[in-house]
């Protein structure tokens, strides 16, 4: 099963049980367990894997327990701290989870009350628990953008430096997105003030600075509206979908530049996002996240090194009944690859990441 399969899965069960579900041993069983085995893939029968109300001895404070301890052989992989379904989830509620991350060489944690979970690291200072998530997966409301984070939390494809990686660009996204949209709807005084300032040479006056806040919600509620109008331009005038024919070696970096050339009518599907996410976290091991760029086109999507078009990493082929992804050696011979799901991309780790550093190398 995959992970989408799994967590629709688990998404259905929860919004029909939920209405029934009245104590945090029965969010466990019915929600909690299932997400591990299931979605994470631990064996939740197995202790030397998943051991449930690990007891967390620090200090004066003895017999205090998180409910689940994963670990791996001696290392811990995931602390997990239960609520009963509907509990809004607060750390100021989840102390012990917190102390326990604290002291232990515990690199990421998991807050969840069946329905919602809240998946914290150490970003902000070694061995502290950030005070919030890097991620967050809200089965009432699923995200499929985090599927690919999500899959590298998985037991077959844990790394804590990858996890880690794509961790910090998560969370700062995610936070960076809800500042510019507090900003686009209730523009703040330093937003305006800066604005204001690169289209005049007026004073910031009380009267001026309620003018241009006013123009400020006007220009960003117009900004939306035309982006949204265009986006739906570019969709109805897509052409049909084409299968793109495989060029020679020699020629791989001449196709990038001609038909990235033209963007009339590029749209970027999710899953192309999500393939170019799966492999920034592949290769972020030996290069940076931001070095792994993307060029859509009309035909093919392509993953440069760099955003060098003569640096390609792979061509994703999804404009076709099976997806295919092509990838590159050190001497740009093509080999194209068909894939069942984005996911498949991470059967292709290694090869991704030695073409990574035949880039770097030179």
């Amino acid at each position: 099963m995959s992970i989408d399969q799994a967590i629709s899965a688990l998404a259905t069960k929860v919004h029909e049980l939920k209405p029934i579900i009245e104590t945090e041993e029965a969010t466990k069983t019915a929600f909690i367990i299932p997400f591990i085995s299931n979605v994470l893939g631990y064996d939740v029968t197995d202790p030397r894997e998943v051991i449930p109300e690990y007891t967390a001895d620090i200090g004066k404070k003895k017999g205090e327990k998180v409910d689940f301890a994963i670990k791996s052989g001696d290392d811990f992989r995931f602390l997990i701290e239960c609520k009963k379904i509907g509990e809004p989830l607060d750390l100021n509620h989840a102390t012990q989870l917190v102390r326990y991350f604290n002291v232990t060489d515990t690199e990421f944690a998991i807050l969840t009350n069946g329905e919602v979970y809240q998946f914290y690291a150490q970003l902000d200072a070694v061995n502290r628990m950030d005070e919030k998530p890097f991620m967050t997966l809200d089965l009432s409301s699923v995200d499929a953008r985090i599927f690919p984070h999500l899959e590298m939390c998985t037991k077959t494809q844990f790394d804590s430096e990858t996890i880690a990686a794509s961790a910090e660009e998560l969370k700062y996204v995610s936070e960076l997105r809800k500042s510019i949209a507090a900003e686009l709807k209730e523009p703040s005084t330093e937003w305006v003030k800066l604005l204001a300032a690169r289209v005049t040479s007026r004073r910031m006056t009380a009267a001026n600075l309620d003018l241009f806040t006013r123009l400020a919600a006007t220009a960003a509620s117009q900004y939306l509206r035309d982006e949204t109008n265009r986006r739906l331009r570019s969709a109805q005038d897509l052409e049909e979908p084409t299968t793109a024919v495989a060029t020679p070696a020699d020629s791989a970096e001449e196709k990038v530049s001609e038909v990235t050339a033209s963007e009339d009518g590029v749209v970027t599907t999710e899953e192309e996002r999500q393939a170019h996410s799966i492999i920034r976290a592949i290769c972020c091991s030996d290069v940076p996240a931001t070095d792994i760029t993307m060029r859509d086109a009309k035909t093919y999507c392509a993953i440069l090194f760099q955003d060098n078009n003569r640096k390609p990493i792979a061509r994703l082929l999804f404009d076709r009944k099976v997806p295919r992804i092509v990838l590159f050696d050190e001497n740009k011979n093509e080999t194209p690859h068909d894939l069942d799901s984005v996911e498949g991309i991470y059967s292709h780790a290694e090869h991704l990441r030695s073409r990574v550093r035949s880039l770097v190398a030179g």
